[in-house]
Parts: structure tokens; sequence; C-alpha cells
């Protein structure tokens, strides 16, 4: 069994190096209309810059798994703004895919958690679709978009949870079919569990990004070897990895929120079941300390007997 390590967007070794330097919409209307397209485009050339230097990074240390920042691009989605984010960099949207291939990088973007399709209200599944919209578009633009996934969550319960899993079903049928494609689903630490969330992928057609610090927050009846080979099963359209969330706790009175580096004892239960099946698998590290947490997990498990260090951020059983 080989395991892949990935970390979230922004490599902390790099000094000033943040793909998501913001503009926000206050100071983007204290502008006139020049410095409105200056200030969007030196932002965006920034993250662009960033991400560029971040590919490299994880190019030098083996790194295949990364995902990227949904701020490159500054108020793309805005209503009142709205702006060409595409073509006054096109070179550098090629280049960032052109590494990607190159070097065969499992790529990814996460939307904020307001990006969902269970919400009674249209303008908020409008405002998803846009924002799936805009996560694609970026894809596309790098020329990746058929090998590439968009995360999001189900959402909310609405206080009905049979209810919204059918209002979701309905809602997504207005995302378009090309994005719907390459889009993954997670279980939540709250509201919608393992089981459940695996029951809308099976019906809809998804592959399911299990966040294992999620299920362990909010757990569901199975054990998690019976339910595993299920999930995995999901990815097989994709001709993808399963990829898995790791995180763990910051403590038992936040153990919700994320820790600075990753527990290895929190996740050995699920390293245990991973074994017994034996299927490669990609892990996206979300602890605070990002790169760095991603690389001592890495250490962690290349001390275990029995464990090979095969690259930078790779081992195997």
């Amino acid at each position: 069994m080989i395991i892949r390590f990935g970390y979230v967007s922004h490599a902390l070794s790099l000094w000033d190096a943040s793909p998501a330097k913001a503009l926000t919409y206050t100071r983007y209307k204290q502008l006139d209309a020049k410095e409105r397209k200056a200030k969007l485009h030196f932002v965006t050339k920034q993250n662009l810059k960033n991400t560029i230097r971040m590919l490299h990074y994880n190019i030098g240390h083996e790194i295949n798994v990364y995902r990227f920042s949904s701020s490159i691009a500054p108020l793309a989605t805005h209503p009142e703004v709205k702006w060409d984010f595409l073509s006054p960099f096109l070179s550098e949207w090629k280049e960032i895919g052109a590494l990607v291939k190159k070097h065969a990088l499992r790529v990814s973007f996460h939307p904020n958690q307001f990006t969902l399709f269970t919400s009674p209200r249209d303008e908020v599944t409008q405002n998803a679709v846009i924002d799936m919209d805009y996560h694609y578009k970026m894809l596309e633009a790098m020329g990746i978009e058929d090998e590439s996934v968009i995360n999001i969550h189900i959402g909310g319960a609405y206080g009905d949870k049979k209810t919204t899993l059918q209002r979701f079903h309905e809602n997504i049928k207005s995302l378009p079919s090309h994005i719907k494609k390459i889009m993954t689903l997670e279980n939540d630490d709250k509201t919608y569990h393992s089981e459940e969330t695996l029951a809308v992928c099976e019906k809809e057609g998804i592959p399911f990004v299990f966040d294992y610090h999620h299920h362990k927050a909010n757990c569901c009846e199975r054990e998690l070897g019976d339910f595993l080979p299920a999930i995995f099963d999901t990815w097989k359209s994709r001709g993808l990895l399963p990829k898995i969330h790791i995180s763990s706790p910051k403590s038992e009175k936040e153990y919700r929120a994320h820790s600075e580096f990753v527990d290895f004892n929190f996740i050995k239960p699920l390293v245990d079941e991973l074994k017994i099946l034996g299927t490669n698998v990609d892990f996206m590290i979300e602890a605070k300390a990002k790169d760095q947490a991603m690389l001592k997990l890495v250490e962690d498990f290349s001390n275990i007997r029995g464990v090979k260090r095969i690259g930078g951020a790779t081992v195997e059983f």
C-alpha cells in the first residue's frame, strides 16, 4: 500500500508566499475605475506567482498532492465586481497547468462552506453554481479540468435532514454537468456523517472525500472498516485514487478545531484499516502548520517498522 501526502494552498516554509492575498470589496469601492482594475490585476498576479512558487516547492520536495487556494482571483464572484480574471493572465494559468501535467501532480479546489446545494433559497443555489463555475474556469484555464476535483460539503440540515437531502438532489440539477462531473463531497463534523454522505455520493455518482477527523467528531453507527471499501468504490468512475482528509483535534475541549500538527496516534485506527484493505490512497493534510505538518507526519510514518519512505511525501507499507 502506498500513501501520498499533500497540504493545503500555502507552504509556510516559503517567505511571503501566500497565494490568497486579498482585496476587500470595501477597499475596492474606495478606488476609482482605473485603480480598481490595476489593483485587481496586481493582487491576482501576486497570487498566481506565489501559486507557481508553491508548485516548484512541491516539485522540489516530491510532494504530489496539493490544494489550490480558492482566493487566487479576488472578488471574482462578487455580484458588483465580476471581472475577467482569465485572459489577462493566460500565460500564468498555462504555466501552472504545464507544471501540474509535467510532474503528474494531483491538484484540487475546496470552495468555502457557503457553496452548497441544500438551501431553500434560490439565490444561495445560484451563487453556489457561480462559485463552482469560477473554480472550474480556473482549472479549465490551466488545461487540467479533467484530472482535477472541486470538493464541497453537502450543507446545512435546516431542521429536517430528510427533506433537505431531497432538496440537495433537486438543487444539484442546476449545476452544469461538466462541473458536476469533477465535483466531490465530504462528510461533515456536525451535520452529515459518513454514512449519509456516502448515500448521497452513491445516488449522484459523486466521489466521496473522506475526512477522518470529521468522522470521529460526527460518528455514524457503522464501523470504519465496513464502509471504507464503499467510499473507495465511489472513485472508480474518475479513475483517481481515493483521497482522505487528515487532521487531529486541537484539544478535547476544542475537538473539532484543527491542531497545528497531526497526532499519529489519533489517525492510527484509520491507518490500521487501510493496511487491511491495502488500497493506495492520498492524504490531504489539513493541519494548521500546513506543509510543515505534512512533512512531520511523513517522518512519523517512515519511523514505523515495515514502512518505507519512497519519496519526499510518499510512503509504502
